[in-house]
């Protein structure tokens, strides 16, 4: 009897940790299922930030096609189309840093990470002394040069300012988010089993490269 009492009391045990366990397990999934759909709305979001400043660009450029035509032309297509194929490879590198931790290769996953943000600061230090041109040639909003132009070369230079000024802003705040998840990978809060916060990151960099997929043909290829 005592056996038998024993033997019941360990298969109840059991099936509470079983049941402990799948709660658990579905508390995890709810989490990260809530989590992925709140990052896909914050992205839905920036887009309709950048996509309400592509069609006010757009209508500017109906307005004025003659003036963009001529303000394109100071742009340096060779360092834009470096910037791009410099993004799309550290999209690529995050991609496979992700794929990387979900197989237990942690250091390189990490490398990888370092990879990405090596790249962004390459975009980063290629779009300052891009800029640093444009200010040397007093082409930049408010300048005494600029406003001796046409109206539409100054909308064009103001919108080229503002749009890919903005862009390098959620560069740097996407090198900040891949730096916090490569701390925390070392730390061990993120690892094969639990990688949400770096999907998300990955989500995230990978808007900041479609951004620039749509920024670099309309200032530097559509003339």
């Amino acid at each position: 009897m005592s056996s038998n009492a024993e033997l019941e009391l360990t298969q109840n045990e059991m099936q509470e940790v079983e049941a402990s366990h799948h709660e658990h397990t579905e508390h995890v999934h709810r989490d990260d299922f809530a989590s992925k759909m709140g990052m896909w709305l914050f992205l839905l979001t920036e887009l309709l930030l950048f996509g309400g400043l592509f069609i006010l660009y757009m209508a500017y450029r109906f307005q004025y096609s003659h003036d963009f035509h001529i303000a394109a032309k100071e742009l340096n297509v060779g360092v834009g189309t470096l910037n791009t194929i410099i993004l799309l490879t550290s999209s690529l590198s995050m991609a496979l840093s992700i794929i990387a931790l979900q197989k237990g290769k942690k250091n390189l996953s990490i490398n990888l990470l370092w990879s990405t943000v090596g790249l962004a600061g390459f975009f980063m230090v290629n779009k300052f002394f891009e800029w640093s041109a444009k200010f040397a040639h007093g082409l930049y909003p408010g300048s005494a040069h600029l406003l001796e132009k046409e109206k539409g070369e100054i909308i064009f230079y103001g919108m080229y300012f503002t749009m890919t000024g903005l862009h390098g802003l959620h560069v740097l705040i996407g090198m900040a988010l891949i730096l916090v998840v490569i701390y925390r990978i070392k730390s061990g809060t993120i690892n094969a089993d639990k990688y949400i916060v770096m999907e998300n990151s990955g989500l995230y960099w990978h808007l900041v490269d479609l951004i620039w997929i749509f920024l670099f043909p309309l200032f530097y290829l559509i003339h």
